[in-house]
């Protein structure tokens, strides 16, 4: 795939300065409030992929901090029995960090039941998520190459552990490009900040064109009724003036962009005038909950605690799908125990189990979910055995470690086999020996079901080719419908 395509400055000075000639005319009715143009202009112009496509559009629910998957997917009788023995098996000592010295295995924490016609096994703190079983397809021998949250997180969001390369929704909008020009491509609700290295890099574009990167709703110190995008209003001019000052902007940019030749950051900056004068039309309707029944809002768990606010997210990511938007993550922290586990499972599993649960009812009965990739997955799961950072006496300090050897994430729709679990880990959960899926391969699977071959999505810069999977990755076309 090449690089950006040159720019269409002129063109689309003369169309805005044609819409301003007569403010409130069809022009610009048309170029405000065409919902529905595939045909967004440059280089996000919707593009068709090379592959035969599944999947049109992603949801990224990520849980920041890693659940783990030896008390909520990966069931181990072994584990179970076992509760309370020092482990017997191999285990990474280089990993070894406070409270590991004298470990014990931990057993799951609540009760595992075989669910759907497929009888998949899940957690019963997940009951709703359950009642989604037979569209789920559950990679069970994740793996990656950092415990440290900082690196794994870069790892799962960029393709690498270390450098700063484009972010996976990036790649996504590279590869597709858009499918309505009123709104981002990318959009990332609420995205966790300022915590063990999460940061605006992992919905960057880095080295892409500025025009792929992501657009923020809030962030985690935002409630997520309050989370909008900012100065997405302009209180200081009415719209008219608003357009002839963006038109008066592009020809200044114009004359610039002639002086010194292509700048991919002064075209993003540019491009995302053009998209936030339109933005205002649409966008701010697409926030709330405008619109939606009561029993929609119920399904969702909103006005409902503990739920709300993950609801919320998970409504308003369902909205922007709806409305072309190409790659939509939303973010729930919390799942970092390395304490307190005992306490803080069964809350992070309510938050998230009725908003996951109503997502997927909502994209089936829109018939969505046939071409929306739904994907959950953390930066890596947890330990099988314990972390106690006291004398092992008080439950308020047991948690569980970072485990990056084997761990679980899940898919659904989106031409993704529902209903089964790919690959295993030993008999107590800590190491993937089967069908193991490593990062790279779950970003070329993802890609692939877009249409997208994870070789050829591939950038130039600095004098070579880089792609999300950098050197690595092969599809796990066992999951594939």
């Amino acid at each position: 795939m090449s690089s950006a395509s040159s720019h269409p400055m002129v063109s689309r000075r003369a169309l805005l300065k044609s819409t301003t000639c007569g403010f409130g005319t069809l022009a610009l009715s048309s170029m405000l409030n065409d919902s529905t143009a595939a045909a967004a202009t440059g280089s996000l112009a919707a593009k068709h992929p090379l592959l035969p496509a599944t999947a049109k559009r992603v949801v990224f629910l990520f849980l920041f901090g890693g659940p783990s998957q030896v008390d909520m997917y990966d069931y181990k009788p072994k584990l179970k029995a076992d509760n309370g023995k020092p482990p017997t098996f191999p285990w990474d000592k280089k990993e070894l960090v406070q409270g590991m010295d004298n470990s014990r295995l931990l057993g799951p924490l609540s009760a595992f039941k075989q669910v759907g016609e497929s009888g998949l096994w899940l957690t019963d703190r997940l009951p709703f998520l359950a009642q989604h079983a037979d569209d789920m397809c559950v990679l069970k021998a994740m793996h990656t190459d950092t415990p440290a949250h900082s690196t794994a997180i870069n790892h799962l969001h960029m393709g690498t552990p270390v450098f700063v390369w484009p972010s996976m929704g990036s790649w996504i909008l590279y590869g597709l490009g858009t499918e309505n020009r009123n709104v981002p491509g990318f959009i990332t609700i609420c995205p966790v900040i300022g915590t063990n290295g999460s940061s605006p890099k992992h919905y960057g574009s880095a080295f892409l064109p500025a025009v792929y990167q992501g657009t923020a709703i809030g962030n985690s110190r935002t409630a997520t009724k309050e989370a909008t995008i900012r100065h997405l209003s302009n209180a200081h001019f009415p719209r008219d003036v608003q357009a002839w000052q963006l038109e008066h902007t592009l020809s200044l940019n114009h004359r610039h962009h002639v002086r010194v030749g292509q700048d991919s950051r002064l075209d993003g900056l540019i491009r995302s005038f053009e998209l936030a004068f339109r933005m205002q039309t649409q966008v701010p309707d697409l926030l709330g909950t405008s619109g939606e029944s009561t029993a929609t809002l119920a399904m969702y768990g909103i006005d409902e605690e503990p739920t709300d606010g993950f609801g919320r997210q998970c409504l308003m990511a369902r909205r922007f799908l709806e409305k072309g938007v190409r790659f939509v993550q939303v973010s729930q922290p919390g799942w970092d125990a390395h304490a307190g586990i005992i306490q803080s499972f069964p809350t992070q599993c309510a938050k998230v189990d009725k908003p996951i649960a109503g997502l997927l009812a909502d994209l089936k009965m829109r018939g969505l979910l046939d071409d929306t990739l739904v994907i959950c997955a953390a930066e890596f799961g947890r330990t099988p055995f314990d972390q106690d950072l006291s004398d092992g006496k008080n439950l308020k300090d047991i948690g569980r470690a970072h485990n990056r050897h084997g761990y679980s994430v899940w898919l659904a729709g989106g031409g993704v086999r529902g209903g089964m679990s790919y690959g295993e880990t030993d008999e107590y959960g800590y190491k993937g020996v089967e069908d193991r899926v490593h990062v790279h391969d779950f970003h070329a699977t993802i890609l692939h079901l877009l249409g997208l071959d994870h070789e050829r999505l591939t950038y130039r810069h600095s004098g070579r080719d880089y792609r999300l999977t950098d050197v690595h990755g092969r599809v796990v076309k066992e999951i594939l419908a």
